[in-house]
């Protein structure tokens, strides 16, 4: 009939579409507790023995759920642990961008950057809260998984080394710095960092330990500072 739209009678009715979201975003929201479940477990398991060396086992048990359930969501113990690995740097590059941000002059930005890292990297440190949750060692995330999954360490550390070279960035422009390389400067600093708070672990004697200060002290020099 002219003037009257035709009927798409392939299309859904709107009550169809509003329950199948609402069945979905159900389903997603119990997948989302369930598998947080896994990871405070596993958190819970490092804090207590103080590296990655627990089993799924352990985990399963102590987060009340079945090895199947496990396995729904995880691969196997490295899916796990790259999970937390990249909790852990998401937590981390919140902290140190506000540590960041609370520094106006570029050399303590760059600075409050070196130390809140090495505070996120040196198992040997008391492990302190930011946020919602406890500070753990990157390092032995990133050491545990990089023989392995390279690709997936490089791609859950890019916030972090992306913000320090624009850190690295204003402060040679500032005039605080002399780098000829903003990328290879970024990348030192980064592995040092890291570096030097899991080395802590191989130090006998805890006064001979390098602290955050003296790894900064150590890339200010190194960097032309």
């Amino acid at each position: 009939m002219a003037g009257v739209d035709p009927v798409d009678d392939a299309a859904e009715p709107d009550w169809r579409e509003r329950a199948v979201a609402r069945s979905l975003d159900a389903a997603r929201s119990r997948a989302e507790e369930r598998v947080q479940r896994f990871l405070d477990a596993a958190f819970e398991l490092i804090d207590e023995k103080g590296s990655t060396e627990f089993t799924i086992q352990e985990v399963v048990e102590r987060s009340k759920q079945s090895l199947r359930g496990f396995y729904e969501y995880f691969d196997g113990k490295d899916e796990l642990v790259l999970a937390l690995f990249e909790e852990t740097v998401r937590e981390a590059v919140r902290d140190i961008r506000t540590a960041v941000e609370a520094e106006s002059d570029p050399s303590a930005r760059l600075r409050a950057f070196a130390i809140t890292l090495h505070a996120w990297c040196d198992p040997t440190a008391t492990p302190r809260t930011s946020g919602r949750q406890r500070r753990r060692p990157i390092s032995e995330f990133s050491s545990y998984l990089s023989p392995n999954h390279a690709d997936r360490v490089r791609a859950a550390l890019r916030p972090q080394i992306r913000l320090l070279r624009e850190l690295i960035a204003e402060a040679a422009e500032a005039g605080a710095l002399r780098v000829t390389d903003v990328r290879q400067a970024a990348d030192l600093m980064q592995q040092t960092v890291m570096s030097c708070g899991f080395g802590n672990r191989l130090v006998e004697r805890p006064e001979r330990r390098i602290d955050a200060a003296a790894t900064w002290d150590f890339c200010l020099h190194g960097l032309g500072g």
